[in-house]
């Protein structure tokens, strides 16, 4: 896949400054990684829509300017290391890999998992490494963390994951018990403790315990 024509690429990005998406790192980051590469089968001509399409296991690529907001809210810099709870189809993690030193992505679910890493070997992520584990309890071995992002809806943000925040670090989670009621909360971590930043409705499969059944 040769990725986007000039005037598909123009509308993904006008896309996305419509939607809020307007730091400047995070559109070339966007810019420069090719959704079409992480959206197979009968959905592929869709991938420069804004729109969430099915992948394997059940789950869904997100809307790149849902995507945008959450990278946007991060506020990464080129020196910290993050952490990606839900790999999914990878397309958020190599986003992530061309604004961070370092990103680890966890995932319940090995099928996606290793789907992810034949496109990360691609594009030559080498600051990327992808895992499968449960990753509502984080990955305690690598952290702490400057940043890290969650791409699935928790009632409340996970405590392990708090725990594994860096003082001055920021966390975005989408919070809800309803999928129809879910907000995407940006946490700052604080010497004092947590402060807590309302963004935006966001609709995320929940955040589920234990390893996935691949199907």
């Amino acid at each position: 896949m040769n990725g986007p024509n000039p005037e598909t690429q123009m509308q993904f990005l006008f896309a996305l400054r419509s939607k809020g998406v307007t730091d400047e790192s995070v559109l070339l980051a966007m810019e420069n990684i090719d959704r079409g590469l992480f959206v197979r089968g009968l959905f592929s001509e869709r991938a420069y829509e804004d729109v969430p399409l099915p992948i394997s296991c059940g789950q869904t690529i997100s809307q790149p300017s849902i995507v945008g907001v959450m990278t946007q809210a991060l506020q990464i810099s080129p020196r910290d290391t993050v952490l990606e709870v839900g790999t999914g189809s990878g397309y958020q993690a190599a986003i992530l890999a061309r604004l961070a030193r370092r990103v680890y992505t966890i995932d319940r679910h090995a099928r996606l998992v290793s789907e992810a890493r034949e496109v990360f070997n691609k594009l030559q992520l080498s600051n990327l490494t992808s895992l499968v584990g449960d990753g509502s309890f984080g990955l305690p071995e690598q952290g702490p963390f400057d940043r890290i992002v969650v791409t699935a809806a928790a009632e409340d943000p996970p405590g392990p994951l708090l725990t594994q925040l860096k003082v001055g670090g920021i966390m975005v989670v989408p919070v809800g018990q309803s999928d129809h009621v879910q907000t995407l909360i940006r946490v700052h971590k604080t010497a004092n403790g947590f402060e807590y930043d309302e963004l935006s409705p966001v609709r995320f499969v929940p955040l589920l315990e234990g390893l996935g059944k691949d199907t």
